[in-house]
């Protein structure tokens, strides 16, 4: 590996770790409370790092996939390490393990947390809390190649942060991948943008719309306030917010597409029309269910709220309105089945994603046509109009059946670390490796991760890395053979 290229891209990955700690800081002034001081401190000792590294290891080295993977994923813990500081500093958090999880779960879009109670934080602290959302909801690596010089390889750095999703749905960048992702990072700001414009249309606080905004679009969770979304009680904010999320939860790389007058990309695309009739029938099934059981006064307040919540963890975003731990057992049923799906490839979201369910269902229907009905037929995939290659089948099993390893690995692991039950064991490793935040259990949407061990919460951010990293890119690192010439 290159470590001198290696040193140069993490130092530029603190500078602008360091730089983006001075925006939180005009809360600070703005609000007059006691957190100015540990945000300067901490993006000086940042950029005191950041800087030296990015300097005195300037010489041009071309990154290899090998230095962009480790890069990925020591970037990641370092970011988190550095960006736990002002929490530390001025007291709020003062565990490191703490507050390092609360930044790991910020930059993954997780949404997971250990505080009890998220409103007695300073203004500026609380937007820098939200702001890990915006800065991690497009992926932070693809933020730092922008400012690669060419010929470091940035596309490589890109790949190893990048989803398996996307190598299925094979979205490519244009030559000039730069410019390319400026775009997408402006598709993604403007996203931002317009619903806050929107939230504040509303009747909603600035300061609320953007913390809200942040962690809507990027599909993280991560609420100003304890009662999340349901604190609001506002009709016209929960649908405001399922249409963001919905965005956040469609390819960037389509709306990209889309924006520039290709809509039959939209209609062709096999993933983004089974994302939408998998929400309609989940929507469809938790709203009948919740207004069946009489669970909420009429038909409107039953799709509000059971669309609100299906969308929230389809997409992985996490925000609550409502504790669906008190509906009936056959729609938290239902929610307990989306937890593993997630949305489409190459948005905001993670888990499984809904490409390898495509693949994985055409898959089966072919082979059971073949076995009992056509045993001459040859089992053919098609995505987007276009025959999948067997290897990209391959692909799309072994990536389902890692995760569902995991789950079952790491559920038995909390369980018999924090000597906890096996609904909230499972659940918070689900809840951690699909970046969603909330799960059931102990660690439900009335709840936190604040009771957890050190050990086990040092665990769940390593998920919750790995499953932003997509799986491989994290787990690659453990093989031998990673670190041989």
């Amino acid at each position: 590996m290159h470590f001198p290229a290696i040193a140069h891209v993490l130092g530029l990955l603190l500078i602008v770790t360091g730089s983006s700690m001075l925006v939180p800081v005009i809360c600070s002034l703005y609000y007059g409370e006691a957190d100015l001081i540990p945000i300067l401190v901490s993006a000086l000792i940042t950029l005191g790092i950041g800087v030296p590294c990015w300097w005195f290891f300037r010489k041009r080295h071309e990154l290899h996939i090998r230095d962009g993977i480790f890069i990925a994923v020591a970037g990641w813990f370092l970011v988190s390490g550095m960006s736990a500081l002002p929490f530390m500093i001025h007291g709020s958090i003062p565990s490191f393990t703490d507050a390092f999880f609360e930044m790991m779960s910020g930059y993954t879009t997780t949404g997971a947390t250990i505080l009890t109670n998220i409103e007695a934080l300073p203004h500026g602290l609380l937007f820098w809390r939200s702001q890990t959302h915006l800065l991690g909801g497009m992926g932070f690596l693809t933020l730092t190649v922008i400012f690669l010089p060419k010929g470091m390889g940035g596309l490589r750095l890109f790949r190893a942060e990048s989803s398996p999703g996307q190598v299925i749905t094979k979205e490519k960048f244009t030559p000039r991948n730069r410019d390319t992702m400026i775009l997408l990072w402006w598709i993604y700001l403007a996203l931002n943008a317009l619903q806050t414009l929107l939230l504040v249309f509303g009747g909603m606080t600035l300061f609320d719309a953007l913390c809200t905004a942040f962690g809507t679009v990027s599909t993280s969770g991560y609420s100003p306030k304890n009662a999340s979304i349901g604190f609001y009680d506002n009709a016209y904010f929960d649908w405001v917010i399922i249409v963001f999320m919905f965005l956040g939860g469609t390819s960037f790389v389509m709306l990209y597409q889309v924006l520039h007058g290709d809509i039959k990309s939209m209609l062709r695309n096999t993933e983004f029309k089974w994302y939408v009739l998998l929400l309609l029938f989940f929507c469809g099934m938790v709203s009948w269910i919740l207004w069946q059981e009489h669970t909420y006064p009429g038909i409107l307040d039953s799709i509000r709220y059971g669309t609100f919540q299906v969308v929230s963890l389809l997409t992985t975003t996490g925000f609550g309105t409502a504790d669906y731990e008190k509906w009936p057992q056959a729609a938290q049923m239902f929610l307990y089945l989306v937890c593993f799906i997630g949305a489409c490839a190459g948005s905001t979201t993670s888990g499984i994603k809904v490409v390898h369910f495509v693949i994985i269902c055409k898959y089966m229907r072919g082979t059971v046509r073949k076995l009992f009905f056509q045993p001459m037929s040859v089992v053919t995939v098609n995505l987007n109009r276009k025959p999948v290659d067997s290897s990209i089948i391959d692909l799309a099993i072994c990536y389902f059946i890692v995760n569902i390893f995991m789950v079952f690995v790491g559920g038995c692991f909390m369980v018999l670390v924090d000597d906890m039950d096996y609904t909230t064991g499972m659940s918070s490793v689900i809840a951690s490796l699909m970046n969603i935040g909330p799960g059931f259990g102990a660690v439900g949407p009335s709840q936190n991760y604040a009771f957890i061990s050190d050990t086990g919460k040092w665990f769940l951010a390593w998920t919750m890395m790995v499953g932003r990293l997509e799986m491989f890119s994290a787990l690659v690192v453990f093989y031998p053979s990673f670190w041989k010439r």
